[in-house]
């Protein structure tokens, strides 16, 4: 078994852009930087049979290259803080790419995706964070941009678990077309 999810790489610039966003918060456990990433499709624990025919089907997806930023943070769980994230400006295309790679996954057999697709980059996973500093720190970084940049390139990332944060690495590249 392989736990495995598509997503777009964060250019070194944006991820530098990202560390002073990465304090200030109760409860937070702060991602590393080499974890950043604006996830397309979370595919879970599958076979590594499974894997391969998930491979050649998301290589199949044709996609050009993407313009985005990033304009202010945000948080999920509004009661209960699970996690604090700088927010990915809408694009229509970023979209597009994950429902096609949601079709493939239903295509070769995968349980459909039951939370709906908000492109992100987490900052930090929140442990008993009070909603009200949550709400504060997303108050306070209003304002932050980042980029524009071009996304030339997804990725089918494993997650590994351990001691610590998991550690992401990348299984299979897709080039995006100019």
């Amino acid at each position: 078994m392989i736990r495995l999810f598509a997503a777009l790489p964060i250019p070194a610039n944006i991820s530098k852009a990202l560390i002073p966003l990465q304090k200030g918060l109760s409860g937070a456990s702060w991602r590393p930087v080499e974890n950043f990433h604006i996830t397309l499709r979370f595919f879970g624990n599958i076979s590594l049979e499974i894997a391969e025919e998930l491979d050649a089907a998301i290589g199949e997806i044709p996609v050009s290259s993407l313009e985005l930023q990033l304009q202010g943070c945000g948080y999920f769980g509004k009661r209960e803080p699970r996690a604090v994230w700088a927010r990915v400006n809408e694009n229509a295309h970023l979209h597009a790419l994950s429902k096609e790679c949601e079709r493939v996954a239903r295509r070769i057999g995968l349980p459909a995706e039951k939370r709906p697709f908000r492109p992100h980059v987490t900052l930090a996973y929140c442990h008993g964070t009070p909603a009200e500093d949550a709400a504060d720190y997303e108050a306070r970084h209003i304002g932050f941009s980042a980029g524009p940049w071009t996304a030339d390139r997804f990725h089918l990332y494993s997650s590994r678990l351990g001691n610590g944060p998991s550690r992401y690495v990348a299984e299979a590249d897709y080039p995006m077309m100019p």
